[in-house]
């Protein structure tokens, strides 16, 4: 199935765009609260510090369309979940749905994306996690394309672009009139409960039609543990001695289960979906903060261990927003170890890693090859990948 415009019709129409964001998402990230979901949780990380991201994500995203605002309406909600961002960038808004809560909930992002529906947008841009994700699947038809914006904490279903710069691009795409297929993708979710206790459990909750230009959308991410233990217990016995060569500095340990599976071999607890160090007296700070780590690493010299995301290849911004761009330049890219079976790596298929830390600046900084550790004393180079433009 694909969308496609010839020019003059597309000089005749306006391209009707809806966007509603959800101003919390991925708020209890840095702040290792595993979600946004819940008055409390939102509560909890506002009165601690956190600043909501979502409609600086969404930003980055309008920005690629910038060039195309002439061909454009944007439909959306008020204030954060939408008409703030979209007019500050000079946009044609239109605000069709006024949120009546002090904080947004699902019901104003299922009230709006209704609206959309019932006014005949081409296509639903939204900007938060799974959760917001799941929300919108229950409300909109398979005929109106959605694409999502990663901004939340738990990014395991098969409807967002890798990044908000990527967002952008397809949407410009659909605008100019370009080929564009669309297919069925996935929506999951899992329960925020079990997340906070170390439990991973993913459900199935239905599926969007999505513009799907491949090299700007993400896979479904890949369950599960690892299967090739022999290969993961090599990798954990060669950090293991590159923790005993420099036993001087912090070892943080990211999050996934790669990174599991080596903290159990050598007997540590870990935090399966948080960010954890190993001091040099051996002391694990546990599920540390973003605000706690980074006070860490500007006292205590720091190696940080992370591992990619299956079938997708984020290594940075998705699970482990604790590795704030303050902690990662501080720590240096350096001292970033990046490990990963092959097998892991085969199943990109060529496709480069993935930073997305909300600061473009560093996500440039990152960007080359590097060194994958792919066993005992086994390495690989690897692309980590550049930001896609729209070609226009």
């Amino acid at each position: 199935m694909s969308i496609e415009s010839s020019t003059a019709e597309r000089q005749q129409r306006t391209f009707v765009l809806g966007l509603v964001i959800n101003p919390y998402a991925g708020i209890g990230g840095a702040l290792a609260l595993k979600g946004s979901d819940g008055a409390d949780i939102r509560a909890q990380a506002l009165a601690q510090g956190a600043i909501p991201q979502a409609n600086n994500k969404t930003t980055v995203a309008l920005s690629q369309l910038i060039d195309y605002q002439a061909d454009i309406l944007i439909k959306t909600a008020s204030g954060q979940m939408g008409a703030q961002c979209a007019e500050s960038l000079g946009f044609d808004t239109q605000v069709c749905y006024t949120h009546p809560n002090t904080q947004t909930e699902a019901s104003d992002t299922q009230a709006a994306v209704d609206i959309f529906v019932e006014q005949g947008v081409d296509c639903i841009l939204f900007a938060g996690g799974d959760g917001t994700a799941r929300n919108i699947c229950a409300q909109v038809p398979h005929h109106i394309p959605v694409l999502g914006i990663p901004a939340g904490c738990k990014i395991h279903s098969g409807v967002y672009a890798i990044t908000p710069s990527a967002a952008g691009c397809v949407i410009a795409d659909m605008v100019l009139g370009k080929l564009v297929t669309v297919q069925s993708a996935e929506v999951r979710d899992i329960d925020e409960s079990a997340f906070r206790e170390g439990k991973v459990i993913a459900k199935h909750f239905g599926e969007l039609t999505v513009p799907a230009q491949l090299q700007y959308v993400q896979s479904v991410k890949m369950g599960g543990k690892e299967s090739d233990e022999l290969v993961l217990a090599d990798l954990a016995a060669y950090i293991q001695e590159l923790r005993d060569d420099e036993d001087d500095c912090s070892w943080i340990m990211g999050s996934g289960s790669t990174i599991d599976f080596m903290m159990d071999e050598w007997g540590i607890d870990n935090t399966l979906l948080g960010v954890d160090v190993i001091t040099a007296s051996g002391e694990v700070l546990a599920d540390i903060t973003a605000s706690e780590l980074l006070e860490h690493v500007q006292t205590h010299r720091a190696k940080l261990v992370i591992t990619l995301i299956g079938g997708q290849g984020h290594i940075l911004g998705r699970g482990n927003q604790q590795l704030s761009p303050e902690v990662i330049r501080t720590i240096g890219r350096e001292n970033i170890l990046i490990v990963a079976t092959k097998t892991k790596l085969q199943h990109l298929e060529g496709r480069p890693l993935i930073c997305d830390t909300s600061d473009p600046e560093l996500d440039t900084q990152l960007h080359g090859y590097m060194e994958v550790i792919t066993g005992y004393n086994d390495k690989v180079l690897y692309p980590v990948g550049v930001e896609y433009r729209s070609k226009g």
